[in-house]
């Protein structure tokens, strides 16, 4: 990742109208097609990286903008409004959870071999660290890194891996030392598609995020290169706990993003929904209701600014990061409970996007952090 930068908010402001208009016109009028067929299309991904959106942090060599965190949300944010989180979870995977792995921890030859493809999507990226029973136990994993020769070989199986299909590299977590501490002796390695012994076992069928495709991954005997390790033997778990504060800021910045979006377009459904006499806004109790919400929305959304900046300085931001993953994700469900009901009888209808936004909320205070867990990590640092 790139360092701390130093721009103007022309920059922000031109990055926003960008994505704005790439999301109105290339993915709105699509998402219904991509939730059927449960994935986002190759092509699409490409056409991004070629107007630049997958590199905004990565160094201009391999084609990025060399941008922080702060770009990152407002990137963010934009991205939201395509009121398909299976489409912003696809790209936020490879954005911010997956190949910030190759870029902070790559080596140079590493970096010299993927990093241009993946900022062009020519790569797609996915990180595997969940295991079946494992969930947001990291330091629990089982799958195995075993030294063969010069290199190791896998033996293993993760699950819920976004991409987990559609990638071409996979960021992979195993335990390298068995005999280590559990949150130690973990390391990572990159594994392509393709490499033998390594297999999509099936694809999930979720409530949610059905434009992004969700599998399991199985490692059966499989043989990887010494160059395959990704970062040092042995410090995997650090490396994916320090991913975490990125994921987790993404992780809220969408949150804010579809909520904002949400309230935007229940306010101009209830300005024109005729009930009793006139329209749902006249009712004061849906006008304070969704007051109060554009109030808590608006509050989140500077803690995830805050937060981000914290972390575009270089500074210890776990406890904030830890808040902004806990509050967005369940003040997003909340959101959506309520400009559904707003909605009345259509708000239950698939014709309607909140419908889908419904849905594709749940996950928000389960994936990448529960928010007990997030929660507790607060409680540390009180």
């Amino acid at each position: 990742m790139s360092n701390p930068t130093v721009y103007d908010n022309e920059t922000l402001e031109a990055l926003r109208d960008q994505v704005r208009r790439f999301v109105a016109s290339e993915v709105v009028p699509h998402v219904e097609a991509w939730e059927a067929a449960g994935q986002v299309p190759r092509e699409v991904l490409r056409r991004m990286g070629e107007l630049g959106f997958l590199g905004i942090r990565y160094p201009e060599r391999y084609g990025g903008s060399g941008l922080d965190t702060l770009a990152t949300v407002a990137f963010v944010e934009e991205l939201s409004r395509s009121t398909c989180a299976g489409f912003n979870i696809t790209v936020l995977v490879h954005t911010d959870m997956a190949s910030p792995h190759l870029a902070r921890f790559g080596s140079p030859e590493q970096l010299e071999r993927y990093m241009a493809d993946v900022v062009a999507g020519r790569a797609i990226t996915a990180v595997a660290v969940t295991e079946p029973g494992g969930g947001s136990d990291v330091a629990a994993l089982k799958t195995r890194a075993e030294r063969r020769g010069n290199g190791w070989r896998l033996n293993g199986s993760k699950t819920f891996i976004t991409n987990g299909a559609l990638g071409d590299l996979y960021f992979v977590a195993a335990r390298s030392d068995p005999q280590a501490k559990a949150s130690r002796g973990i390391s990572m390695f990159v594994v392509e598609k393709g490499t033998p012994g390594f297999s999509v076992a099936r694809k999930l069928d979720k409530m949610g995020w059905l434009a992004s495709d969700t599998a399991e991954l199985a490692f059966e005997d499989c043989d990887l290169p010494a160059d395959a390790l990704l970062g040092e033997v042995d410090r995997g778990f650090y490396a994916i706990m320090k991913n975490f504060q990125n994921e987790r800021i993404v992780l809220g910045a969408m949150g804010v993003g579809e909520s904002r979006k949400a309230i935007e377009m229940t306010l101009e459904y209830v300005r024109q929904r005729q009930a009793f006499g006139g329209t749902l806004w006249d009712k004061q109790a849906v006008r304070q209701k969704l007051a109060a919400l554009e109030g808590e929305v608006e509050a989140a959304r500077q803690l995830v600014w805050h937060a981000a900046w914290l972390d575009a300085q270089g500074r210890d931001a776990v406890k904030e990061v830890s808040m902004v993953k806990a509050l967005c994700g369940e003040l997003v469900n909340r959101v959506m409970y309520a400009c559904q009901q707003f909605h009345g009888g259509y708000g239950y209808m698939r014709d309607y996007p909140i419908e889908r936004m419904v849905r594709d909320a749940r996950i928000q205070s389960i994936g990448g952090g529960a928010t007990e867990v997030m929660l507790e990590e607060v409680a540390k640092r009180m």
